[in-house]
């Protein structure tokens, strides 16, 4: 159907509520709607209209366009206030200027490879040389990052691409107890420990021997107990 063909609201009031039902044809994107909006509104003279055909209108346009209310009459508005009705442009929050570029990034990596990744204090002192002191003018951008930012660059992913390094893990001895021949210089008290495990008979643990000697009185004691652990040690 040509909806071009209708010259007033009593027409599309008509169309509207036929005996036969119509199929509209939506209009597919927002722009080509909003379009289809306005272009109906001028069609119909919609600022001359009387409420009651301004309704019929908005019926038709509800039908078509499968709006909510309020959204159409926010569009109607807009058209009436500004003749056209445009699409919201979405908000964009202004960027960040980039200031390191990715050739920085990489000036960066390949001082800290030749002077083994000192301090960033010390890196930055040697890009501001660089630049000032033997005119390397490809470091004049580097030359003059805070120490702060520095760190924030070399944990930036261009550069862990560029330039990694791993560290073994460091061993630490922790001295736990000593085991050595008691040197008791004469004085009694330095006691020899030695235990033996009687052995297991059908699945049952056997006793364990403990036998302690001075090392100066030669005092000997031997005892049993049934595990090796303070709980039976202690007592004995």
């Amino acid at each position: 159907m040509n909806l071009k063909n209708l010259t007033n609201t009593e027409e599309l009031q008509s169309l509207l509520e036929g005996s036969q039902s119509v199929a509209f044809s939506v209009p597919g994107n927002k722009t080509a709607r909003y379009t289809f909006i306005q272009s109906t509104l001028k069609q119909f003279h919609y600022r001359a209209l009387n409420k009651r055909q301004k309704g019929i209108v908005i019926r038709f346009l509800l039908q078509v366009t499968q709006y909510s209310r309020q959204q159409l009459t926010r569009l109607i508005n807009q058209y009436l206030k500004a003749g056209v009705i445009q699409q919201r442009v979405p908000h964009k929050p202004p960027g960040f200027k980039q200031k390191y570029t990715a050739s920085d990034i990489a000036l960066l990596a390949e001082m800290d490879e030749r002077h083994n990744k000192p301090s960033g204090a010390v890196i930055k002192k040697l890009c501001e040389r660089a630049y000032s002191v033997f005119n390397e003018t490809e470091y004049k951008n580097i030359a003059s990052i805070s120490v702060s930012h520095l760190y924030n660059l070399r944990g930036s992913s261009g550069y862990q691409k560029q330039r990694r390094t791993f560290e073994k893990t460091q061993s630490r001895k922790i001295a736990i107890g000593e085991r050595r021949k008691p040197h008791a210089e004469g004085k009694p008290g330095y006691i020899r420990v030695d235990t033996v495990h009687q052995g297991d008979q059908d699945g049952i643990k056997g006793v364990y021997h403990i036998n302690a000697v001075d090392e100066v009185t030669q005092y000997e004691a031997v005892l049993s107990c049934s595990r090796i652990s303070e709980q039976f040690l202690i007592p004995i």
